[in-house]
């Protein structure tokens, strides 16, 4: 009879040659426990997904309510569904105005997909902006947002019509003119290593959109629902998006993403044509029910207030010759070592000595540190300690 790893490799389709292939059988807390019995601590969140750790009591009670009533009932949009509604009037509550109205989805690249057909069918327009280093997905239309051609050139041609703008670059904003139909920016480039915005880039992006009738689109799919120590990462800037994407941590481990706008704005997607926009399981009821109990969580039981404490324990632990900066904000932290390889020697022996760690999509060369929000805070300083030994050991080993 076939392993669990041996069925692993033969029969699921593979996304890199070299997977971790950790053959996990439980996870509670901050803890993932393979098939031996051995313990890790995630300090990736499944890549800023369990926002709340893994299986939170009370999200797992909203999923078994739910499954106790209905799962799917019927495509996205039809039927007047409890646990959409519920969580789209706690999302209206929470977004700044005018944004009031959400679209849920399944992935954040499926919300990016209809963020940037929205923006097209309400502006009229065709051009999009995005930005080098820029992550948003890997469906065709959201990796023609993508800012690297490493990942873009095998499956060209992509959408047509896309800039693309260095970040931070405030010089480059008149590109964007009365063609464009909109710019999609991450508030914290995520994949490009935690970079944040510098102090008026961000502002001179929005009063750049207004002068030219664009529409302004943030990707929190990383960093919303307290990721930043804010509950969106907007809200360090006190710029209001058109469009706001989300996903990963709004689920609380179930898979869900969404769009959000104004109702005038989302309006467009509902006649000329009917149907603008169709999913099938977008809005499941299991998934907003989890969602809606996630949010809760964060907000009820505070966990944001105790992001800047762990952003700062990070900090002050992971102190050593060979960590060239640490970048980041709040809980999307990019720990930046000497060169790729060095990376993967300390990202494997993190994993041997039972903490999950990862790097980033363009910067090979740091460490992912993007714990649950509520990780304990000793938890958290011995990771931080074993990340600094696995440092010393492949510093010790060049």
């Amino acid at each position: 009879m076939l392993t669990q790893r041996q069925l692993f490799l033969q029969h699921l389709a593979q996304t890199s040659p070299s997977p971790l292939a950790l053959e996990i059988v439980r996870a509670e807390g901050v803890h993932l426990y393979d098939a031996s019995g051995k313990a890790y601590v995630d300090l990736i969140s499944g890549i800023a997904v369990s926002n709340v750790g893994h299986r939170h009591p009370r999200v797992l009670e909203a999923i078994k309510a739910q499954l106790d009533k209905y799962m799917h009932l019927m495509v996205y949009g039809e039927y007047v569904q409890a646990p959409q509604t519920l969580l789209a009037q706690k999302l209206a509550l929470l977004l700044p105005a005018p944004i009031d109205c959400t679209y849920f989805v399944s992935s954040g690249a499926e919300a990016i997909e209809g963020a940037m057909k929205l923006a097209k069918r309400f502006t009229g327009r065709t051009e999009l902006i995005s930005f080098k280093n820029a992550y948003h997905g890997s469906t065709q239309g959201a990796l023609s947002l993508m800012g690297d051609e490493f990942f873009k050139r095998a499956f060209r041609p992509l959408l047509p019509d896309v800039r693309q703008l260095n970040y931070n670059a405030a010089d480059e904003l008149a590109q964007v003119t009365e063609r464009t139909a909109a710019v999609i920016v991450e508030p914290v480039q995520g994949e490009a290593g935690a970079v944040v915005p510098s102090n008026d880039f961000l502002d001179a992006l929005r009063r750049r959109c207004n002068e030219t009738g664009a529409l302004l689109v943030f990707d929190e799919i990383q960093t919303a629902f307290g990721r930043t120590g804010k509950l969106f990462a907007l809200q360090h800037s006190n710029v209001v998006p058109d469009i706001i994407v989300m996903a990963k941590g709004l689920g609380g481990g179930m898979p869900i993403g969404a769009f959000s706008a104004s109702k005038t704005i989302m309006q467009s997607l509902s006649e000329n044509p009917v149907l603008g926009h169709i999913t099938t399981f977008g809005g499941h009821p299991v998934s907003c029910a989890a969602a809606l109990a996630t949010i809760e969580t964060i907000l009820e039981e505070k966990m944001i207030e105790g992001v800047a404490k762990r952003e700062a324990i990070v900090r002050e632990t992971l102190q050593h010759a060979r960590i060239k900066e640490i970048r980041g904000q709040g809980l999307l932290l990019a720990v930046v070592l000497p060169d790729a390889a060095f990376c993967q020697n300390v990202i494997q022996k993190c994993i041997a000595k039972g903490v999950i760690t990862d790097w980033f999509l363009f910067c090979d060369h740091a460490l992912r540190m993007a714990p649950p929000l509520n990780i304990p805070e000793a938890v958290l300083k011995d990771s931080c300690e074993v990340i600094r030994e696995a440092i010393d050991e492949v510093s010790r080993a060049q």
